[in-house]
């Protein structure tokens, strides 16, 4: 990985070098992973779930979105992910609802990164 992407990837909130520790060093690994996380339907079924008012869909598509950015050092999508998980935990919708343009914003920012 160049300067450029590894910089890129910073500024999106992943923590590159923890992220390359989880997977043993091998960049190229964690780059293959972090390619394949725009697949992941989490983000979907989870705005989905919000729109259709749905508390119990919506934490679960939360909480494995939580998980997956966590396996990956994506740090603000992450911390953004937790705070839903806690809001639906807690069965405040309207309050995860409040939140999900910023977990929206660094969802998208992270896949601008990876390219």
């Amino acid at each position: 990985m160049d300067d450029a992407k590894r910089e890129a990837l910073k500024a999106a909130g992943i923590d590159v070098e923890d992220a390359v520790r989880r997977f043993m060093g091998k960049e190229e690994l964690m780059m293959k992973f972090l390619l394949r996380f725009g697949q992941d339907p989490n983000f979907g079924l989870l705005r989905q779930a919000l729109e259709e008012g749905d508390t119990a869909r919506a934490y679960e598509a939360a909480h494995a979105l939580k998980g997956v950015a966590g396996n990956l050092s994506l740090r603000v999508v992450f911390a953004r992910s937790s705070e839903l998980v806690d809001s639906l935990r807690a069965g405040d919708l309207q309050q995860a609802k409040a939140g999900f343009p910023a977990l929206e914003e660094s969802y998208r920012a992270v896949l601008d990164a990876i390219g």
